[in-house]
């Protein structure tokens, strides 16, 4: 089976680097002009209840049907969301994460352990599904944090789950066999980070 995961396309926050997380931030115009509809067609997407992910699936996918699985929101950041680095280097709280790796729960907010907690058993049950009704394909659009803490469990080695986070927009192909990731490609076609190259699938110029 392949898995899709795309991230959502560019927002407001993107732009100004502020943290989003849990913070229902649409696409900004910049976002929506920088997608396009996929090369391939799929009858279902699923997405977040975040409307940036809806909103990057219907210029993508614009025939499919969407289904919300709550389970793989972003992170909430807490009171850490709407702000950026600059606004909060002097802030005791913030600093206090950042040691602990960003490992610590964020102030009114999650942990690390928690949100891939979640996403881990919200993707597991999706794939459950599909594989129980014979899917070839598993489409996702969904955030940065969620397909980077998949990627960084599915092919271990790299120093930290962001170095797997895509720019809004592109995503990863992920190739299962067995009910485990066997090969992984870029989506859309940015250099080849796997073995896999001829199963990219473009996503428009």
């Amino acid at each position: 089976m392949l898995i899709v995961l795309l991230r959502h396309g560019q927002t407001a926050y993107n732009e100004q680097r502020r943290y989003q997380g849990a913070a229902d931030v649409p696409l900004s115009p910049a976002g929506r002009a920088a997608l396009k509809k996929a090369d391939f067609e799929t009858e279902t997407v699923y997405v977040t209840p975040l409307c940036r992910t809806a909103q990057t699936a219907r210029i993508l996918f614009p025939h499919a049907r969407q289904i919300v699985v709550p389970a793989l929101r972003e992170m909430d950041f807490g009171v850490f969301e709407g702000r950026t680095y600059d606004e909060m280097k002097g802030d005791a709280a913030y600093c206090a994460w950042l040691d602990s790796g960003c490992e610590s729960a964020c102030p009114n907010g999650e942990s690390k352990a928690v949100f891939c907690k979640r996403v881990c058993r919200a993707f597991e049950k999706l794939a459950d599904e599909a594989l129980a009704r014979g899917d070839e394909r598993l489409v996702i659009v969904a955030h940065g944090g969620v397909i980077g803490g998949l990627m960084y469990r599915w092919f271990p080695g790299m120093p930290h789950r962001f170095v797997w986070t895509p720019d809004p927009g592109p995503g990863y192909q992920i190739t299962f066999e067995d009910g485990k990731p066997v090969s992984y490609c870029t989506i859309p076609e940015h250099g080849t980070l796997g073995p896999d190259p001829d199963t990219k699938i473009p996503l428009g110029d």
